[in-house]
């Protein structure tokens, strides 16, 4: 077939390239889909479509872009070297981004085997917590063989020694910037002490200056620590490896939680120390471990005792403390209301009683 408008064959061509390319992508896509989802067994998968789909598409449609280019006709040499040079540019900014994805979907891959959210979870929190620090320095690892790539991308020899001036610069501001910003590079070591040393991890429970909450997210520079009324506190790095702080779930999720009662010195203790055993046993807050009632101190007016049970982890441990007071309390109400702390008062009379005579009775007496 002979076509007398040689722009109309080009833009046939390029249009059933991308047809083509579309086609190819939804069915590869498509299947990938459905082979992700039948053996990681959950509707998302392991994220392909969701971080691989756009660069591919964006790809796929780029070397289409470099396949129609030739046919162009009557296109001015300086124009198309322009624009080859602009499709190789996009090209390589695409497969940073595709491999960028790769590392999401390997991170997505990696941790369906670990659930934040199972029972006996510390394994999850460190290998969640290790894949975000490697995640980042593996993009930025990327970024820079991106950057490298570009430059590789050019011809022109002025461009390599100018891209070579700018790396001895960088060299000599990267001494400068470490000099200068003492901070930022040591946030960078403590991110990889913490990733191997583990002081903390993703969803750990936490206490720092009085504040009690869970570690939400550890970046380059800081952690974000999700304090249990829905702040944020925003602590450095450093913070961890330079300064004391409790950690509740460094080896495991149970903990211990004392409740407090003070009551009179006629409480039967064996009664209450019943009761409290019937009330932990009928929660299933209790994990069954620890239950204990003793009298750790004694004053001038009441008796200290020490309700002490167990849990699973920090939070049931806090509700399973409030129903232990709550119904220890009531329960003391109905059965010995008189065992509250109370004030007693000894009364005596300092008046002295004289010995008066007969007449002043009787005058008295009248």
């Amino acid at each position: 077939m002979h076509f007398k408008h040689t722009w109309f064959f080009t833009v046939f061509v390029f249009c059933g390239i991308i047809v083509l390319a579309n086609v190819i992508h939804y069915i590869l896509f498509r299947v990938l889909k459905k082979k992700e989802q039948q053996k990681s067994g959950f509707h998302t998968g392991w994220g392909i479509n969701r971080y691989l789909s756009h660069p591919a598409r964006a790809i796929f449609f780029l070397t289409c872009a470099a396949i129609a280019l030739p046919l162009v006709p009557e296109l001015p040499a300086n124009i198309n070297a322009i624009i080859r040079q602009g499709i190789i540019m996009a090209l390589v900014i695409c497969l940073g981004w595709f491999a960028i994805g790769c590392v999401y979907v390997f991170q997505e891959f990696m941790l369906r085997k670990y659930d934040l959210k199972a029972e006996n979870n510390i394994r999850a929190r460190r290998v969640h917590t290790q894949f975000q620090l490697f995640r980042r320095i593996l993009i930025s690892f990327i970024v820079v063989i991106t950057i490298g790539a570009l430059l590789w991308s050019f011809n022109d020899p002025r461009i390599w020694h100018y891209g070579s001036g700018l790396l001895a610069a960088a060299g000599i501001a990267s001494l400068i910037l470490a000099t200068a910003a003492k901070s930022t590079a040591s946030n960078f070591l403590a991110g990889l002490q913490i990733a191997f040393t583990e002081p903390i991890r993703i969803d750990d429970v936490v206490v720092i200056q009085g504040e009690w909450g869970r570690i939400e997210e550890i970046n380059s520079a800081y952690v974000v620590v999700r304090i249990w009324d829905l702040r944020r506190l925003i602590v450095p790095l450093t913070f961890f490896i330079e300064n004391s702080f409790q950690n509740w779930t460094r080896e495991s999720s149970d903990i211990m939680g004392t409740a407090f009662l003070y009551v009179d010195y006629t409480v039967p203790v064996e009664d209450l120390r019943q009761q409290l055993r019937r009330i932990v046993s009928a929660s299933p807050l209790w994990d069954s471990k620890v239950c204990g009632l003793q009298v750790t101190n004694l004053s001038e007016r009441t008796m200290e005792l020490r309700c002490l049970m167990s849990s699973r982890n920090s939070s049931e441990n806090f509700d399973l403390r409030c129903l232990v007071r709550e119904e220890m309390i009531a329960y003391i109400q109905q059965k010995y209301p008189e065992a509250f702390p109370t004030t007693r008062f000894a009364a005596t009379s300092e008046i002295p009683i004289a010995t008066q005579q007969p007449a002043a009775l009787e005058n008295v007496s009248r």
